[in-house]
């Protein structure tokens, strides 16, 4: 017999939170990149 899922989702619903997850994460990190270059080029810290 195969084990329940400890989330709660099925497969079709998990993969699609992987996605927005991933989708979000890459759209904050690229946020997070680009608020640094422009604190660089206002005042470098280095």
């Amino acid at each position: 017999m195969a084990e329940k899922p400890s989330t709660g989702l099925t497969e079709s619903e998990a993969k699609e939170f992987h996605g927005l997850f991933m989708a979000s994460m890459t759209l904050w990190f690229g946020l997070v990149v680009l608020a640094h270059i422009l604190s660089w080029m206002y005042r470098p810290w280095l």
